[in-house]
């Protein structure tokens, strides 16, 4: 027993009998593991071990891995080979190798999965790949605690080959063993192939040809769905493009704001993933970029290119909406007014149910309005914050690091919150509304079509809204 107050030096559930170093080791005639005659060495371990567990040291020198190292082989476990030396944990701690949902992973695949041991012993080869692939497999990488492992069939400690008659898994033993966990089977279950990997010789020929059968069934089928679908969705497609292409079409974007959002497009798209290449390099999708980093600072140099192209882009844009009357009627139109909170209000109701009739909106609702204007914003909180990250070096020598910190924050909060409101507010918008899908193609030639356009700055009343039929005409000209 450890002296009073001494911790173990074995952790074990049988704590308070747990083991001294001498009692394996030996006192003064200690010897390594190499040494045949030391207690811890192969051939001397489990009779070590024997000292305290007599009856498990007594199947075990029965069985084929005692009877195994007792003729040298080397290669057969012992009881540290599944239970460990000193890190000793019961068969109930999650933590233990001979844990039920352990066994079959940690410990028995240890030998039976090594492919110069299985081909040096003359072991059969796919063992685990058969369990795992089976339901029993299946249920324990699901998380089952009472499926079978491979001590539940093979035994623990008295483990025999199938030809020996003592073996739990001999054939005449196969009905008892199985009825452990089936009692109503009967001989059936016994009977059936084991340990058998699909399209392999040991499984049945009905089997064989079934599955074939769904091999060549399905994909002839999914080919032929795809196949109706494709022309289905192309013919729809085409309708919906030729909205966009008709010259009766309305001009909803001109030239100069296509320009300035194809620049605003594609500096975005560089910039997020550059960015956030930075702050996860080992995602699947950074990796490409990151790779070149030994070499030349791509991914940097990427990211401050498109910075200076959204710059110039907001420029364009400013100087667009100071000196065109086109971008001076854009200022006007996105302005933001009481209306459109009523229109927000009025539209959730419309939503639920509570009206019958959506409102009539602006040339720009409130929904593009609030997108502009956070386009913005952020666009100036970015641009500020990305610079004073750029000129890292000089900005220190004006101020303290909490100025660079605080940008770093600033510049990575933005950066989710632009990414995310792009994807969740802007691409319904233009893609995933049903109305829409697949894609809104104003951004490439302009025009919108008639259902889409909206002409004025607001003819409806958010109390009583028109129906778009009997909504006044508009007496300036559409746009």
């Amino acid at each position: 027993m450890p002296a009073p107050g001494s911790r173990p030096s074995i952790r074990s559930p049988w704590r308070p009998r747990s083991r001294r170093c001498t009692d394996c080791h030996g006192t003064h005639g200690i010897l390594p593991s190499s040494d045949p005659r030391s207690k811890v060495s192969k051939t001397q371990v489990a009779t070590t071990c024997g000292l305290c567990h007599d009856k498990v040291l007594a199947q075990y020198r029965e069985s084929i891995h005692g009877t195994a190292v007792a003729r040298g082989v080397s290669g057969s476990p012992t009881c540290v080979d599944c239970h460990g030396e000193h890190t000793i944990l019961g068969p109930r701690d999650p933590n233990s190798p001979v844990y039920g949902s352990n066994v079959s992973l940690m410990t028995c695949s240890r030998c039976h999965e090594d492919q110069r041991l299985n081909k040096r012993l003359g072991l059969p080869a796919g063992r685990l790949a058969s369990y795992q692939s089976s339901y029993h497999g299946l249920a324990a990488r699901s998380g089952s605690r009472t499926v079978a492992n491979c001590a539940s069939c093979h035994g623990v400690h008295n483990i025999f080959p199938s030809t020996d008659a003592r073996s739990t898994v001999a054939k005449a033993n196969l009905s008892k063993t199985c009825g452990h966990c089936h009692p109503h089977a009967g001989p059936a279950l016994a009977a059936s192939s084991i340990h058998v990997l699909p399209n392999t010789t040991g499984e049945s020929r009905w089997i064989y040809y079934v599955r074939l059968f769904y091999m060549l069934v399905i994909p002839a089928t999914l080919a032929f769905m795809l196949f109706h679908n494709f022309l289905d969705w192309f013919r729809k497609f085409l309708k919906h493009l030729a909205q966009y292409g008709s010259l009766v079409c309305h001009q909803r974007l001109s030239v100069q704001e296509r320009i300035q959002h194809v620049l605003l497009l594609t500096s975005f798209i560089v910039l997020v993933v550059t960015g956030f290449a930075l702050t996860y390099p080992d995602a699947f999708w950074a990796r490409p970029i990151v790779a070149w980093e030994a070499a030349y600072p791509l991914r940097g140099v990427a990211h401050r290119v498109a910075a200076g192209v959204m710059v110039l882009a907001a420029i364009y844009h400013l100087l667009y909406v100071v000196f065109f009357r086109g971008g001076r009627r854009w200022v006007y139109d996105m302005w933001p007014r009481l209306r459109d909170g009523w229109d927000l209000l009025y539209t959730m109701a419309y939503y639920v149910g509570l009206k019958s009739q959506p409102p009539m909106f602006a040339k720009f609702n409130y929904a593009e309005k609030m997108e502009y204007w956070s386009m913005v914003w952020g666009t100036v909180v970015m641009v500020v914050t990305g610079a004073l990250l750029w000129a890292h070096d000089l900005v220190l020598q004006y101020t303290s690091t909490l100025v660079t910190d605080l940008a770093t924050v600033i510049h990575f909060y933005e950066a989710v919150l632009a990414t995310a409101a792009i994807v969740v507010w802007h691409f319904y918008a233009v893609i995933f509304d049903p109305e829409i899908y697949p894609v809104k193609w104003t951004f490439v030639n302009g025009r919108a079509p008639l259902h889409e356009v909206r002409t004025g700055t607001g003819v409806a009343s958010p109390v009583a809204p028109t129906p778009v039929e009997a909504a006044p005409a508009d007496p300036r000209p559409p746009r």
